[in-house]
């Protein structure tokens, strides 16, 4: 009996220290808290959609400071909450976790020993939870008598982008005595200045009620130096501490420090000249066993920026690139009314000051706060599974990170991803954000910026779209391929955001440029209009397509059903449209299916266009040994009898644009089981990648994009073919899903989540040609390909059609409003969170069964 008493003893020691920090092996369940080894690469974006932002790290640290409108990963400032226990030899301690050892070397100038505050003392526990857009820290330490939670915030609101788009923050620290006496301590937060920009304006600190401004003046030449960075609380009892004692070396934190530690509440005015920080004190007593909350808010306003970025036509008579504009349309530029300067963010129009943002967020903290939670418990109540709650809540993050901006009139323009000082191929690109699906959901009125964008500014009077817009959003060049796949695609999402809103006007509106964009696509892609795009393509692969392809001409069946629904409702005749939708299908299905899978038909005779060594492209030229390639293959970076990952991608844009399938569904599932049988790897530990190979490599699993299990492997195949993308292993696993093959594309997803699982990668940061790459927003996806709930405005019907029993809660975000939906034994449900949803039929499985 002892000695099961002690082995129990043990075991539940082990467990109790397994919540805080240890590095252990344990592995973490999805969704859970993160500990140990799982904490070191954690930074999670705080911030508004198109703010900038900066990260909470797994220690509770702030990192990764890019509230400038572009990105700065590396930039770590001086800048901490500490507490100062009375009575303790080491009471005086940073509210953060122990620096992880992979950040003390390796980064821009580690060589040196910089660290800022990192030689502070710490608390020697802790650990990490999400529950988006909420981050959770928990410290602990035996040489202090408090525990400590932080959560951190910012809102995040479905339906409402606006309050969804300020630059501010939450902190709020909870603090529990777990002494049997009463506890004196004093609070603090410490930053130096770091809006400054050495040599350009002037750079001080302000007084703030409760608080300080972190000040940075602008010039007449650089008025984008202008920053402020405001840091206070609600409680009258704080004490500022304006200006840091002015000094040479280490002076001024060490002098800080020394304040600290004596518990020394130091009260200095605003105004002294060279202030290089600042300190604010709240000093309070907890009784043994109580519990007291601090509130902290920040806030920040940097009005101008150095962003501009795409060509300008040349004249208003150079009649090929002047975009087609309607009257609806007041935000749409012109050559007679075309931006000036540089990108401005969405705020800088709605607040005129620091000020006026911090005002804002103190009056209305506790609303925003509440409907933010209301988002968060509606997602976090869905019983899905937890990989796939996790992926979706995960790159959600993006949406706060620098990869997207909203601009002075409110539009929504975006990177691909984010480098580590800039963003990653700019442009809203077409091809690559037809994979995320979040915002159309989530944020409708934001995502119908980017199809007004697409059809009246980056389209010409041809029909042309340019996959890249110009920041500020305005004309731009014509001077290079349409994308194939972000065309086509632009022209399916326009129906998606009609089904969305319920507005016929919008659709009016849109549909003249659609038809043009259409009718580009095939006279260029399709001349003989044979149903299949064979004319060379450029696609998401940076890359152009010679000859017909499942990838390409799944799209085209798609955007051609899309023009056919949007026509018939508008009265236009379709018949063209319809006929070639027949052709395209049968194209595909007999003459791209191998019986197994779809493939590529290379193709480089017999077009329209010219021999590929003269072709225009993107980093393609054909060198002595690359024209004997050509003689022997045809064109480089093809894929030819590949199995493909994104091969039937037009026919998940489908679903997923609320349009029932064309293709013939047996074929389309065998292509997806085919890829899931060749193209997911457990383990890459014997895969040959000579290109980008971080992604995925050594030990780690994954969905490889493309690979030859027939034979006929290419020399120089398309050139990210041995590499693996999240946003791909989504978009495969979602439509795993939609066809029934449910564990396959769980166990993507699985594969997916453990490379990002903290150790080695930052779970809040799926990246690819840059970091919070959007493409990884195909996540979003997986909520209808489980439950098939989808709300369509136009006919006011809720569709649910589950893979996945008939007892489950999903979310659900719509253009009104959200909530939670499922079934219970079987029956519908609807249970609205914030907002309306105006359901007046619901639709279970192609039976309409009453609410």
């Amino acid at each position: 009996m002892t000695k099961y008493l002690l082995v129990c003893l043990v075991v539940c020691a082990l467990i109790f220290q397994g919540c805080w920090h240890h590095e252990s092996a344990v592995e973490r369940g999805y969704n859970e808290k993160y500990i140990g080894e799982y904490t070191r690469k954690i930074a999670f974006p705080i911030g508004g959609i198109g703010t900038g932002m900066f990260c909470i790290e797994g220690t509770g640290a702030l990192s990764n400071m890019s509230i400038r409108h572009r990105p700065n990963v590396f930039n770590e400032p001086t800048m901490f909450a500490a507490i100062h226990v009375k009575g303790y030899e080491h009471g005086t301690r940073i509210l953060e976790g122990p620096v992880p050892e992979w950040k003390k070397f390796g980064a821009p100038n580690s060589s040196r020993g910089d660290g800022g505050s990192w030689g502070m003392p710490r608390f020697k526990e802790y650990s990490f939870q999400s529950r988006f857009p909420f981050a959770e820290v928990e410290l602990a330490d035996q040489n202090v008598p408090i525990d400590v939670k932080l959560v951190a915030w910012n809102p995040f609101i479905p339906t409402d982008e606006d309050n969804s788009s300020l630059p501010v923050a939450g902190f709020e620290y909870e603090f529990h005595n777990t002494s049997n006496e009463e506890v004196q301590a004093v609070f603090s937060y410490n930053s130096m200045n770091f809006m400054q920009t050495p040599g350009r304006g002037k750079a001080y600190i302000d007084a703030a009620k409760n608080g300080f401004i972190l000040r940075q003046t602008g010039t007449e030449n650089e008025p984008f130096c202008q920053g402020d960075f405001m840091i206070y609380t609600d409680n009258p009892q704080t004490v500022v501490n304006h200006n840091w004692f002015r000094g040479g070396w280490f002076d001024p934190l060490s002098i800080c420090w020394d304040n600290l530690e004596e518990g020394r509440m130091e009260e200095n005015p605003a105004g002294l000249e060279g202030a290089v920080g600042a300190s604010l004190y709240v000093p309070f007593t907890l009784a043994p066993g109580e519990t007291r909350n601090i509130r902290l808010y920040m806030a920040w306003y940097v009005p101008y920026s150095q962003e501009r970025i795409g060509g300008i036509p040349r004249t208003d008579t150079d009649i090929p690139d002047a975009p087609v504009c309607p009257d609806e349309l007041s935000n749409c530029y012109t050559y007679e009314n075309n931006f000036e300067g540089n990108y401005r963010p969405w705020y800088s129009s709605r607040f005129g000051s620091i000020q006026d943002v911090a005002n804002y967020w103190l009056d209305n903290y506790d609303a925003l706060k509440k409907n933010t939670q209301l988002f968060t418990d509606a997602f976090y109540d869905s019983t899905l599974p937890p990989e796939v709650k996790e992926a979706v809540a995960a790159n959600l993050s993006i949406l706060k990170s620098t990869t997207v901006l909203r601009q002075y009139d409110g539009r929504m323009w975006n990177w691909e991803g984010s480098h580590d000082n800039w963003g990653s191929c700019h442009g809203s690109c077409t091809h690559v954000w037809n994979y995320a699906q979040a915002v159309s959901h989530l944020f409708p009125k934001l995502e119908r910026t980017l199809r007004e964008t697409e059809f009246f500014v980056s389209q010409d009077k041809r029909g042309h779209q340019v996959f890249r817009t110009n920041l500020p959003i305005s004309p731009t060049v014509h001077d290079f391929h349409s994308a194939a796949d972000g065309q086509l695609g632009g022209i399916m999402k326009v129906y998606r955001e009609w089904r969305i809103m319920g507005d016929i006007n919008w659709l009016k509106m849109m549909y003249p440029a659609v038809k043009k964009s259409m009718d580009y696509c095939i006279r260029t892609w399709d001349p003989r209009e044979v149903g299949a795009v064979e004319e060379p393509h450029h696609n998401t692969y940076d890359i152009e397509f010679w000859g017909a392809n499942g990838m390409i001409t799944s799209f085209y069946v798609g955007a051609l059903q899309a023009i056919c629904l949007m026509g018939k409702t508008v009265g236009d005749d379709i018949s063209r449209y319809e006929e070639l939708m027949n052709k395209s299908k049968a194209y595909l299905e007999s003459k791209l299916f191998d019986g197994e899978y779809f493939i590529q038909n290379i193709q480089w005779t017999g077009l329209d266009a010219p021999d590929p060594v003269d072709a225009q492209s993107f980093v393609t030229h054909y060198t002595p040994e690359a024209l004997k390639i050509l003689q022997e293959e045809g064109p480089k970076y093809q894929y030819g009898k590949g199995c493909l990952s994104d091969g039937i991608l037009g026919s998940w844009m489908t679903l997923v644009c609320g349009m029932p399938e064309v293709v013939d569904r047996l074929k389309v599932k065998s292509h997806l089981i085919s890829v899931h049988k060749y193209n997911f790897k457990k383990s890459l530990s014997n895969h040959v990648n000579p290109q980008r190979s971080t992604f995925a490599l050594g030990e780690d699993g994954g969905l490889l994009l493309c690979t030859w299990p027939k034979g006929g492997k290419l020399k120089l195949p398309f050139v990210y073919s041995n590499e693996v993308w999240t946003g791909i292993e989504y978009q495969v696993a979602a439509h795993l899903m939609f066809e029934g093959e449910v564990e396959k594309g769980l166990e993507i997803v699985r594969t997916c989540r453990d490379r990002y699982n903290g150790r080695v990668r930052n779970p809040f940061n799926e990246y690819e040609c840059g970091a919070w790459y959007a493409r990884a927003m195909a996540s979003y996806a997986m909520l209808e390909g489980l439950t098939g709930i989808r709300y369509d405005a136009v006919d006011k019907i809720l569709y649910i059609d589950s893979r996945i029993g008939d007892d489950f809660t999903s979310f659900l975000s719509t253009e009104t409003g959200f909530g939670n939906v499922g079934l219970k034994e079987g029956k519908p449900f609807i249970d609205v969170k914030y907002g309306v949803i105006d359901v007046q039929k619901c639709i279970v499985s192609g039976k309409e069964i009453q609410l």
